[in-house]
């Protein structure tokens, strides 16, 4: 009987998906566990069938989607997007949630490839180079959006000007009078996170304000996160007059520290973020917000899949970056005296 993956597996007590990433040379793997499935492969003689491999290569016509957190309305209007270029195709889609943990998101890449999609459009939280690298063995088509790979390879990208966006909502909050602002953001290795955290660096210093360390917040994109830092800020004498949030989670958890605290916003506080999005008109107060085109992310994302799979030899690596628009509402606008 003919040697399996499985068989290789077992004997070493690893994962299918592990002796595959060997195999095939794609993934993450740990050295001296690549040796030992290299060993262990010529030991039990194991031969790879040409004849599945050939037909592994085929499109299967899917589209795969990872997003750090599919309850977030802005990873579902990017998804819309690609689903509506994939179908207009004759494609498919497969959605998968990272959950902001890099395992789990290369555990779906893997899961991905196997299932041989088109493409993949990706909302990465890892930060090391050496996953895009082996990312880009793959051969299939890679596009990036939101976090962004910390590589120097070329690779695609619809994204927006974080840096603009950041120093737009910073400006924004200064041009009402503020003088004393806090942020919340992402981890740092993640693009979207430093780049928002350099363009409200950048307004204040240009503005003459100082930037306080002890009001960057720095956790994750979680409604936890922002209400631990949050609550952390409201034990202290002194408190920023407005809040810049990186997303609308972050805000959120902040905004419920806030309220607990028997504060209201925006009359002791205000507040910004990124993507806050309530299509209804009903909540109160509406926050301000820089509205990225979640949609339009998706679709250009997905037409780049389709033209690199009709054209799999295409030596362009396109950048595509979106203006970020600021929609105003009653969370900022209590103008304060300097």
């Amino acid at each position: 009987m003919a040697v399996q993956l499985k068989d290789i597996a077992k004997r070493l007590n690893i994962s299918i998906s592990t002796v595959s990433r060997v195999i095939n040379g794609t993934g993450r793997v740990n050295k001296d566990t690549r040796e030992l499935i290299l060993r262990t492969i010529k030991e039990m003689g194991y031969q790879p069938n040409e004849v599945a491999r050939s037909l592994k290569r085929k499109s299967a016509n899917t589209i795969g989607v990872i997003v750090p957190d599919i309850s977030n309305s802005f990873y579902a209007s990017v998804i819309k997007g690609v689903e509506k270029v994939a179908r207009e195709n004759e494609h498919s889609v497969i959605v998968c949630n990272s959950d902001e943990d890099i395992q789990k998101e290369e555990e779906y890449v893997q899961l991905l490839l196997q299932k041989q999609v088109s493409g993949l459009v990706i909302a990465t939280v890892g930060g090391d180079p050496e996953l895009f690298e082996q990312y880009k063995r793959s051969g299939i088509p890679f596009v990036f959006f939101d976090n962004l790979p910390n590589t120097r390879e070329n690779f695609d990208v619809v994204t927006i000007d974080n840096v603009k966006a950041g120093y737009e909502l910073a400006r924004h909050l200064i041009d009402q009078g503020h003088e004393k602002l806090a942020i919340l953001t992402g981890p740092q290795h993640q693009s979207s996170a430093a780049e928002r955290l350099l363009g409200f660096r950048k307004c204040l210093e240009e503005n003459g304000l100082s930037v306080r360390d002890e009001w960057i917040g720095v956790g994750e994109f979680r409604r936890e996160s922002g209400y631990k830092i949050m609550s952390e800020w409201l034990k202290k004498d002194e408190l920023p007059t407005a809040i810049f949030a990186a997303n609308d989670f972050l805000l959120y958890g902040a905004i419920k520290a806030i309220l607990e605290k028997g504060l209201s916003i925006p009359r002791d506080i205000a507040a910004v973020c990124f993507d806050a999005n309530d299509e209804t008109g009903l909540v109160r107060p509406q926050i301000t917000s820089i509205v990225q085109p979640a949609d339009m992310i998706g679709t250009i994302a997905g037409e780049i899949i389709m033209r690199k799979e009709k054209n799999k030899n295409l030596p362009v690596y396109e950048k595509i970056v979106l203006e970020p628009k600021l929609s105003i509402h009653e969370s900022s606008l209590q103008t304060i005296g300097r």
